[in-house]
């Protein structure tokens, strides 16, 4: 096992243990690497070419030169039954939860949603700690989901790398 795997792994920890609102753990996780990382970065191209986005041509560059990927997402998150409207709804009983899918699933309660930011929050953190270079994706999330990676309903990916400079900064804009 690679550096990175053990710190991807280490990563994966931190995202379960991080809280969740109202104790209810509805993360999920999943470490990609070696073929399967490269496939990854071929969907993301292809989903680039398709929709005209730039960005995840941008991106699958990225991933490509990293040696792994953690994938963080939810899964069948139930409402949190706080009845915030947050969402976008009067309350938790109208909000019709994964009813829409395109890239994601939604609608999500944004209880679950901050679960996920502070799962993500909390294993790039342990990146931090042991100085290892990563960057928080939606694009990787997305082609992740396509490619059936991580079954989940809102995803996004964590491509890691351990070089002189990072090489997930400096990137050129995209237009």
């Amino acid at each position: 096992m690679s550096i990175l795997t053990t710190v991807a792994n280490l990563m994966a920890l931190a995202a379960r243990t991080a809280p969740k609102s109202r104790g209810q753990d509805f993360i999920i996780t999943s470490i990609v690497e070696g073929e399967i990382l490269q496939r990854l970065a071929e969907k993301m191209i292809e989903i680039g070419e398709r929709t005209g986005r730039k960005f995840f041509i941008r991106d699958a560059k990225n991933v490509t030169a990293s040696e792994v990927v953690l994938l963080i997402g939810i899964k069948d998150a139930q409402k949190a039954n706080l009845n915030c409207s947050a969402c976008g709804v009067p309350a938790c009983n109208d909000l019709n939860v994964n009813s829409y899918s395109g890239e994601f699933s939604g609608p999500q309660c944004v209880f679950r949603v901050m679960d996920l930011g502070i799962a993500v929050g909390s294993a790039v953190k342990m990146a931090s700690v042991l100085n290892a270079d990563n960057r928080v994706m939606y694009t990787v999330g997305t082609a992740a989901r396509t490619l059936g990676l991580l079954d989940a309903d809102l995803a996004v990916g964590i491509p890691l790398s351990a070089t002189g400079k990072s090489i997930y900064f400096d990137r050129p804009p995209v237009g």
